[in-house]
């Protein structure tokens, strides 16, 4: 048993010394009788091999499922959209979606509310607590002010139509995420073409960004005529202002959306 750990002790001892060949036509060892030594094997030792870190295949999975089902979202909401020819038609198959999770957690579906037939839409981003609770859009007191600033210019909701680019409420008013701006943005370009408008005023960054598919801030979006393209290949002028809610919060810049509806009121004249 000695001789056996004594064999292994010295061909670690020679490995880690660096031999790597012999001298002699039979290897002799410190300590070792040289019959033994040379019928002791010889112990190679190869460095690992390291391999980059893959994902696990859960994760991948997940994310792979995740891409696949907002694609299928996206889709099944273009469907949708194409079969509907009227608002009540588009209202009702939107009732029905169930590919964006946000209905899940939302009270209402919000769609968009006022004359079907104005030359002006207003776009917001999404509903909040109020507008989730009772089902319209721009109820709350983000739409009681936008309410009184479209009446300073001679509209109420009889001359306008108003809604949002989401449906449903995300949970706490948070960001809408990537995916679920583009499951439902369908529907409120189809709102528009059925609305067919001249004009379209956009309250707040997130929803002219959505809308206009660019990543300008509102401070350098907004002040001056953009264009929307619908998919017939018509132009829609487009205005872009301050979101209501923001200015609740910032009323120095009340002045500079009030301008944006002089201009507004102005064109369309």
């Amino acid at each position: 048993m000695e001789e056996k750990l004594n064999i292994k002790a010295a061909l670690e001892y020679y490995v880690m010394a660096g031999v790597d060949e012999i001298l002699a036509d039979e290897p002799f060892g410190v300590g070792l009788s040289e019959k033994k030594a040379a019928m002791a094997e010889p112990v190679i030792r190869k460095a690992p091999v390291i391999l980059p870190s893959a994902p696990a295949p859960s994760e991948r999975q997940a994310t792979t499922e995740l891409a696949q089902a907002t694609l299928s979202a996206c889709q099944n909401a273009h469907e949708i959209c194409a079969a509907a020819q009227t608002l009540d038609e588009l209202r009702a198959a939107v009732e029905k979606f169930d590919g964006c999770a946000l209905k899940l957690t939302a009270s209402h579906m919000v769609f968009g509310d006022g004359n079907p037939h104005a030359r002006v839409v207003l776009v917001g981003e999404a509903p909040g607590a109020d507008e989730d609770r009772i089902g319209r859009p721009f109820v709350g007191r983000s739409g009681h002010l936008l309410d009184k600033m479209m009446s300073a210019i001679g509209m109420d909701r009889s001359a306008y139509y108003i809604t949002n680019v989401l449906p449903w409420r995300p949970p706490g008013n948070r960001t809408p995420t990537s995916a679920e701006i583009a499951v439902c943005l369908p529907f409120l370009k189809r709102q528009i073409e059925l609305v067919d408008p001249e004009y379209i005023l956009i309250l707040g960054g997130s929803a002219a960004n959505a809308l206009l598919d660019n990543q300008e801030p509102i401070s350098r979006l907004r002040g001056r005529w953009l264009e929307y393209e619908k998919s017939d290949g018509g132009k829609i002028q487009v205005l872009a202002s301050f979101h209501p809610a923001y200015l609740l919060r910032n009323a120095a810049q009340k002045s500079r959306a009030w301008s944006d509806l002089l201009r507004l009121k102005k064109t369309m004249q």
